[in-house]
């Protein structure tokens, strides 16, 4: 048997000899035997089992009935039959299992022919099995298993039971984030100081300490993985970004700020700072001069080399080695001129938990990528790093460390998986979280299995997690490094008390809990249960529109309806109830009268006979007329029931005043008398009639026609109102009132809700009006300025895509233009249309001359100090612009007095300067126009011709993730990064603290996704740095400001095709609703080879790009 390298329990090697073989049994077992604790035999199917003519042979693990735990064993055996008379003759298979209650026996169920048993094979003399005898012999291993997981197939597997501990659910890339946040976890000091962090009052959406504090408790309490959707959304991601790979450390340090800005001011504040701070010397020391140059820094984790690097301590020693400055690298000491120096770094304080981020990446200059180093990199479970630190610091206690966790990654610097190898404990198991699923595992996988290969790839790794011995071909390695120093561990992972959990937490995880369970348990009831949704006269009269309500909840508005929730089995009882049902006029009307003598009718049975089409609820209405009626009411065949709307030409309204049973061979004309009594008017009192067909189709009715000739049937609706003379018509819609119940109707059929809220002034209210699509601008714009007590003629308005705030386009002033043609409007009347509208100094009629500019002041340090607004000429310029804002801005003593005026592209990277020579009207964009403006500054103006002006942006995270306003900056001929720091921070003005958290990036605009990282040292060829390349900045964006992004939906229209229909929508690219009309939008689609073998969905693109897009890198 091969050797697994698994450390042996016990090995056992049992024979067993038949004979008569072709008189044996159809089922044997052998005699029992030992080995590694647990009893064995052999099981024997002479003839087969389930299959003919073959031999079936199993090991099998005794059970007996009084074994009641769960019990498992790992076991690699080898079954052999073999010639009783000359052993060199034998059949043998080999396999390895882990036995349990459940598989208790494991082998071959076609171990071997029986007719090549019986017969000598070729170049053989005699068979297997000789005269009817042979001997069967099995030879055992028993494996040591100290993990308790070798060879688990992990069905059923439960990580609580087994581990104490939960995984978190795989968002489609977020191993890495999952991997993090059970390191954090298990640093059970962090996670007491995030628990007492205020959220009371918090979403979880909103606020990452809640969302954060939530996913800690659902750890500690729940049996199942648990999701990370509210973190990542209170991170502000969208779906897309949880398939983007990140980089761990650096999102280690976004959520780390992120936390310490709210503990301070609160019990947890400074606690991040204690748990991973640590403080290192830069220093640069002359050799023939007394002459220091230093500076102190804080860090949160220490990035070490991997290439070249053998072990751990040869990573450290490297990190703090001195670099000589001689020859032409000598160093400038200030008073002492050129001088021989030694430069390096010494460590002062290391933290009580130390990050060690592990470099695995670097750029391949010559495949133009990233590369991952898969090299052998050996880390100890214990370090002792008292070497690397000054002579200067404490050394009271021991600066030894012990390994706590393990990032491991798996994959390559394009793609791969994360998984975090934790020991909660001090004295507990090494922990594997991969995912949703815990395991434990052994010191071996720990240490030796994520070392990385050697550089020749000719070691095979140990063991992995299932036992299996293979090779590395994904390059699994660690990443990251968490240790614990030894003289803080007690503390840093003492357990955590009841108290030290939010109660707010706990109740309102149990709340949800409880809810979450409720809706489930309905869920799983649904089917017993139906929705009865019943109109009652009540709710008739409180009912002003179309029909008896509306029970299309995407209808305006919605109608308020006794519902109940009812077993289907239930016996129907006693009211007198009228089934509704959809009319092919689009209608819902009574149309039965439910039977009250049948006892034994139920409500699925009701549904299913009398309105099949409503699966999920039925619709009813309720028939009761208290006391005695005069009406001509009859239950017979020749009767019929009408629902009668009285419409006030005074109040403006529309309501129900009831039904009535009258004969179908009634006339029209003697429906006024009952109506007159109904509504205790006098007899002689003249009323017009209108039957309500369906939406949009009011008509007269004729009073000399029966009911009948009308065809009037059960449910159907009568309006009626008061006559009124040609004078008190021409009087009330004269002043914009309704004259008859049709122009309501008109009126409720294209009513549509608008919410008004303020462009720019937060003072300003949000209120919602009522308006007819039909109506104008006009009418529009007079009812908002009664609102808001302002001239119409001074009101601007602008729409907006969808129900945000995000503005769209100005909209124009036209008489002949509808609401609902300004306003695109959806198609559905429940979409909320949002205008935002400014309250002006001018006229619109003389705006339609001018242009509204926003202009950002961003001084001499890229920051955005204060913004102006200009109502400037179209025929103005930029010159001008640039002179009135020269007297509201206060620029620098010393610097150049220069100003100058540039867009950014909706990209963060991309900048437009202005000449000056722009006309205002020529500009591109909706009113406001951003723009940003900055002083010069002195050395851009004093660049020499060895000097290079490039392109510097911000980022968080990922190059696409960008923020801040893009900059210019002087590249000077082979100065290195650490002294260009220096003129960047004073540039941006940042402080000494928030410095060294920035990241320097080269980032080609051929490969915009793949920066390459520069270190201190590092010169910018500038060759190598083209004019349209960037360098990046990587830092936490403080700011709070997010920049305005075009955002809608592009609708198309499908016709004439069979349903399923398939449809697609995205959002608009801003320069796609700037490119005007639509003939400037080109179609693209993609193809592999030829035109006719099409992929992927096609889109539109703006070419030639708009004006003041030219330069964007699309």
């Amino acid at each position: 048997m091969p050797d697994l390298g698994h450390v042996v329990e016990e090995f056992q090697a049992f024979h067993w000899k038949l004979q008569n073989w072709k008189e044996l049994d159809k089922t044997l077992r052998s005699p029992e035997f030992d080995c590694g604790g647990h009893k064995w035999r052999i099981l024997l199917f002479p003839s087969g089992n389930c299959t003919a003519d073959v031999v079936s042979l199993y090991l099998d693990r005794v059970t007996t009935i009084d074994e009641k735990e769960a019990w498992h064993v790992c076991a690699q055996f080898a079954l052999v039959i073999s010639n009783p008379y000359d052993p060199t003759l034998y059949t043998v298979s080999h396999a390895r299992h882990r036995f349990t209650a459940e598989e208790s026996d494991w082998g071959f169920t076609r171990f071997s022919e029986l007719n090549k048993l019986e017969h000598p094979q070729p170049g053989l003399s005699r068979p297997t099995i000789e005269g009817g005898s042979a001997i069967v012999s099995v030879y055992v291993r028993v494996l040591e298993d100290p993990a308790g997981v070798l060879w688990h197939n992990f069905v059923d597997f439960d990580s609580r039971k087994e581990t104490g501990f939960v995984g978190l659910k795989n968002l489609g890339a977020t191993s890495y984030l999952n991997s993090l946040l059970q390191s954090l976890f298990c640093i059970r000091y962090f996670r007491k100081a995030v628990y007492q962090i205020p959220t009371e009052v918090e979403r979880p959406t909103e606020s990452i300490p809640l969302a954060l504090q939530r996913l800690f408790y659902c750890l500690q309490t729940s049996g199942q993985p648990v999701g990370t959707a509210e973190l990542t959304t209170s991170f502000g991601w969208n779906s897309t970004e949880s398939f983007l790979p990140h980089d761990v450390q650096e999102f280690n340090r976004v959520l780390q700020d992120s936390l310490e800005s709210r503990m301070k001011g609160t019990r947890a504040e400074g606690a991040i700072a204690k748990l991973f701070s640590g403080k290192m010397k830069s220093f640069i020391k002359c050799v023939n001069v007394d002459y220091e140059s230093s500076r102190i820094e804080e860090f949160r984790d220490i990035q070490l080399n991997v290439k070249g690097m053998k072990t751990l301590y040869d990573a450290f020693r490297d990190y703090v080695a001195v670099e000589m400055m001689d020859g032409e690298n000598m160093y400038q000491a200030e008073g002492f001129g050129l001088q021989e120096a030694r430069k390096g770094i010494i460590f002062q304080s290391l933290p009580p938990v130390l990050h060690l981020q592990l470099k695995r990446y670097e750029y391949d200059i010559q495949r133009d990528a990233m590369v991952k180093i898969n090299d052998r990199f050996e880390f100890p479970s214990e370090i002792d790093l008292d070497e690397f630190l000054d002579e200067t610091a404490d050394r009271h206690k021991s600066w030894k460390y012990k390994l706590h966790g393990v990032i491991v990654h798996s994959g390559t610097a394009e793609c791969g998986k994360c998984i975090a190898l934790i020991k909660p404990d001090q004295d507990g198991l090494w922990l594997k979280f991969d995912d949703d699923r815990v395991t434990p595992v052994v010191g071996q996988e720990v240490l030796e299995g994520n070392y990385g290969r050697e550089p020749l790839d000719v070691v095979v790794p140990p063991t992995q997690g299932n036992g299996d011995t293979v090779t590395n071909p994904f390059g699994t390695n660690a990443y990251v490094l968490v240790y614990i120093r030894e003289t803080e561990i007690y503390e840093v992972l003492a357990p955590l008390t009841e108290e030290d959990t939010p109660p707010h937490l706990k109740q309102r995880l149990d709340e949800e809990r409880v809810q979450i369970e409720t809706k489930k348990k309905e869920r799983e009831e649904q089917n017993l249960f139906l929705t009865v949704k019943v109109v009652t006269d009540r709710t008739f009269a409180r009912h002003e529109g179309f029909d008896l309500a509306l029970f299309d909840e995407r209808g305006w508005p919605v109608s308020d309806l006794p519902t109940f929730r009812v077993l289907k089995r239930e016996m129907y009882s006693t009211f007198k109830l009228w089934v509704m049902v959809n009319r092919q006029n689009r209608t819902v009307r009574p149309d039965a009268c439910i039977p009250e003598d049948d006892p034994s009718l139920t409500i699925e049975t009701l549904r299913e006979n009398m309105d099949p089409r409503q699966q999920t609820e039925l619709r009813l209405c309720l028939d009761f007329l208290p006391g005695p009626s005069t009406d001509m009411q009859s239950d017979n065949a020749g009767g019929v029931m009408i629902f009668l709307k009285h419409f006030d030409t005074t109040k403006q309204t529309i309501y129900g005043v009831g039904k009535i049973h009258v004969q179908r061979t009634c006339k029209v004309r003697n429906l006024i008398p009952i109506i007159n009594k109904r509504m205790r008017w006098a007899l002689g009192t003249s009323l017009k009639l209108y039957e309500e067909i369906k939406p949009g189709m009011i008509e007269p009715m004729r009073l000399a026609y029966t009911l009948a000739q009308s065809e009037i049937q059960n449910g159907d609706i009568i309006c009626f109102q008061v006559e009124i003379s040609p004078e008190q018509i021409h009087r009330l819609e004269s002043q914009g009132f309704y004259s008859s119940p049709l122009q309501l109707y008109d009126f409720l059929q294209n009513r549509v809700t608008i919410l008004f809220r303020p462009k720019f002034d937060a003072d300003c209210p949000e209120f919602s009006l009522v308006f007819s699509k039909k109506q104008n601008y006009d009418a529009m714009a007079s009812k908002v300025g009664e609102q808001l007590k302002h001239e119409m003629i001074k009101l601007r308005f602008t729409t907006t895509y969808g129900s945000s705030r995000v503005p769209k386009s100005v909209l124009k002033r036209s008489l002949n233009q509808s609401i609902e043609k300004m306003t695109s409007l959806p198609h559905f009347p429940s979409s909320r249309i949002v205008i935002l509208y400014e309250k002006l100094h001018v006229s619109i009629i003389k705006l339609e001359t001018k242009r509204t500019l926003k202009v950002v002041w961003t001084g001499a340090h890229n920051k955005e100090e204060l913004t102006h607004l200009f109502l400037s000429s179209t025929d103005s310029s930029v010159h001008d612009v640039i002179e009135h804002l020269s007297k509201r801005v206060q620029l620098t003593p010393s610097g150049t007095g220069r100003i100058r005026v540039f867009e950014v592209a909706q990209d963060e990277r991309t900048r437009r300067e202005f000449t000056g020579f722009e006309m205002i009207g020529d500009i591109v964009g909706p009113d406001p126009v951003e723009l940003f403006a900055e002083e010069i500054p002195r050395e851009e103006l004093e660049v020499g011709a060895n000097g290079k002006i490039i392109n510097v942006f911000h980022f968080t995270w990922g190059v696409t993730r960008t923020h801040g306003i893009p900059f210019k900056f002087v590249l000077k001929p082979g100065e290195r990064l650490s002294e260009m720091k220096k003129r960047i921070q004073q540039r941006l003005d940042v402080s000494e603290k928030d410095f060294p958290r920035f990241r320097f990036a080269l980032v080609r605009t051929a490969t915009p996704c793949q920066v390459s990282y520069l270190e201190d040292d590092d010169i910018i060829p500038e060759r190598e740095f083209a004019l349209e390349d960037y360098l990046g900045l990587n830092h936490v964006d403080k700011s709070g400001k997010a920049r305005n992004i075009a955002r809608g939906i592009r609708f198309g229209v499908v016709k004439d095709v069979q349903e399923p229909v398939e449809l697609f929508a995205e959002e608009i690219p801003r320069e796609d609703s700037e490119a005007g009309d639509q003939e400037n939008l080109t179609n693209v689609f993609r193809l592999t080879r030829d035109v006719a073998r099409t992929h992927g969905i096609a889109f539109k693109f703006a070419y030639p790009p708009p004006r003041g897009l030219e330069y964007r890198v699309r």
